[in-house]
């Protein structure tokens, strides 16, 4: 992807969320945002940290979904 401006955008879920509530709220950032997964770490407590990144558009593009 040389010369791509990339986005990121960070996520927390915290524990207790299950990985139906987890695969859903990916699935919606990524269907309504244009985001993909970058990284996800999964955390002994059971809370998740990830990281999602698309491309960067002219004139910036604002995210759908709250953080």
């Amino acid at each position: 992807m040389a010369g791509v401006e990339l986005e990121y955008q960070n996520l927390y879920l915290p524990p207790g969320t299950d990985r139906r509530a987890a695969v859903q709220i990916l699935t919606m950032h990524a269907e309504f945002g244009d985001w993909e997964l970058d990284r996800l770490r999964l955390f002994p407590d059971g809370s998740r940290r990830v990281v999602l990144r698309r491309r960067r558009r002219p004139g910036g593009r604002p995210g759908y979904l709250p953080t």
